[in-house]
């Protein structure tokens, strides 16, 4: 994992949201070019930024590492349901989330 991650997934993340460079960086308080210049490779966000941008995204620091979740707003949302799950309830959504992955 490198710089070029951190760039590829916000735009990755950018794109699934279906917000331009233009508006997410107004959204986030900086001038229009901001996540351009981070999206072409010259600058990345600070750490606090970093965290902002999680937020905009609505998931968490570790979601935005896991390459292979998709739709990581989803998932969060879905684990937040079922953290709140009856053991039995929880384990029919486990079944039903098996049946259809295959």
């Amino acid at each position: 994992m490198d710089e070029n991650f951190i760039r590829n997934r916000i735009t990755q993340l950018r794109l699934k949201k279906q917000v331009s460079e233009y508006k997410m960086s107004l959204d986030l308080g900086h001038s229009k070019s901001y996540i351009q210049s981070i999206s072409s490779g010259r600058s990345l966000p600070s750490m606090p930024e970093f965290l902002y941008i999680c937020e905009y995204f609505q998931i968490t620091p570790e979601a935005f590492f896991e390459e292979d979740v998709e739709f990581p707003a989803q998932l969060r949302a879905l684990l937040s349901t079922a953290k709140k799950l009856p053991e039995k309830d929880l384990q029919l959504l486990i079944d039903i989330a098996a049946r259809l992955s295959v």
